[in-house]
């Protein structure tokens, strides 16, 4: 299947129906949290070992982050969000709270869904048993102690197995993607419906680029090429216009492949202002990609008279949710600003007639050459000055 193209998967979660369009590639813990928004269920190591994001599978539990989302198809499905709410907490949860068996509270999640599996296939476990049944969830702050006094309090007031779920079949889930079907993609999904309004978040961007750079084209060129968006596109790296909706509004696709994690994100582009006067142009994007992944910005582009050519800068703030967001400020950062100087460098060749040479999606390798190049001159420039 091609990077952009999803399956859709229907399960049972929490004794309601519930269907996902997602990459093959993508974990039931990320379908749970970026696709059902149930957040409760914790991502920790991502490797099977803490146990964190433990749920109930056909009645087992089982590691969240092993199993494919496509794997359940027809699956029954509870996560901790089925066992109460807080104005019906499911006994294991009222005796956690009142052994105060939490400090933190991340590995609460995984704790209570074991717990739960563990009463259900065995009823009256005893107290000195818990401590190896248990062991499949780490704790990192509590001792585990009171963990095993509140689940050893529920042992035995109940013991003809573990009480049946609060909160299941309640709670309508609404899936955060709805397009497509099996095969879909997400193009063709977006091509059929209207142009989206742009919204940046109020909060604090993930990260800010700011980059300039002396080029050889003079400000003249470079506008007849920031007046065609199209052109633009074509000089970013991995980026093309899908389709244009009238208007100064796009639909479009860009690619980004950090070593195994390839990611095409897809979504609209509103270009809000265009000055001649300044040879600037500024943008609204926002973007999401099939793993749930997302990513909004604010993108501003200027091209000033210097040197007989010309300072061309480009500004933005990016604001990203999922795998491209867990990289880290730094390497999103630098990954973003080896971008946008790939794109001035093609802008530059563009504008003067000559074939850009930068417009394909970034490897990995060529990537981390750049930047360790990149940060290898900062470094030299600092000892310089010294």
């Amino acid at each position: 299947m091609e990077a952009e193209e999803t399956v859709r998967v229907s399960f049972t979660v929490n004794g309601r129906p519930a269907e996902v369009d997602v990459a093959p590639r993508v974990t039931l813990s990320d379908a749970l949290r970026d696709h059902l928004s149930l957040t409760g269920t914790h991502i920790g190591c991502e490797h099977g070992v803490c146990g964190m994001c433990t749920v109930i599978v056909d009645g087992d539990a089982a590691r969240a982050c092993l199993l494919l989302a496509c794997q359940l198809e027809g699956a029954e499905i509870m996560t901790v969000e089925g066992l109460g709410t807080p104005d019906d907490l499911h006994p294991l949860q009222d005796s956690f709270s009142r052994h105060h068996a939490l400090q933190c509270g991340f590995c609460t999640p995984g704790m209570l869904m074991s717990a739960y599996e563990l009463l259900d296939h065995e009823p009256g476990v005893p107290k000195e048993e818990l401590p190896e049944k248990m062991s499949g969830v780490l704790c990192r702050c509590t001792g585990y102690r009171h963990i095993m006094d509140a689940v050893s309090d529920v042992a035995e007031q109940h013991p003809e197995g573990a009480p049946a779920p609060r909160n299941c079949g309640t709670a309508q889930l609404l899936p955060r993607t709805t397009a497509g079907g099996p095969g879909s993609t997400a193009e063709e999904d977006l091509q059929h419906r209207a142009p989206a309004e742009i919204t940046l978040p109020s909060s604090e961007p993930t990260v800010t680029v700011g980059v300039e750079e002396h080029i050889r084209a003079t400000p003249e060129e470079i506008w007849e090429v920031l007046q065609d968006t199209d052109r633009v596109a074509r000089c970013l790296p991995g980026a093309e216009l899908i389709e244009d909706f009238g208007e100064d509004r796009y639909l479009g696709r860009i690619r980004v492949a950090l070593g195994p994690v390839k990611l095409s994100f897809i979504g609209d582009i509103h270009v809000t202002e265009r000055s001649e006067e300044n040879r600037s142009i500024r943008a609204l994007a926002q973007a999401e990609d099939a793993a749930g992944g997302s990513v909004q910005a604010g993108v501003a582009l200027s091209a000033q008279p210097h040197e007989g050519g010309s300072l061309l800068s480009a500004d933005a703030d990016l604001f990203m949710v999922g795998k491209i967001a867990q990289m880290g400020r730094s390497l999103a950062g630098d990954v973003s600003a080896d971008m946008f100087a790939q794109f001035t460098r093609a802008l530059d060749a563009t504008a003067r007639g000559e074939e850009p040479t930068d417009t394909q999606a970034p490897s990995s390798v060529a990537m981390f050459t750049r930047l360790m190049s990149t940060r290898a001159k900062a470094l030299v420039g600092r000892l310089r000055r010294r």
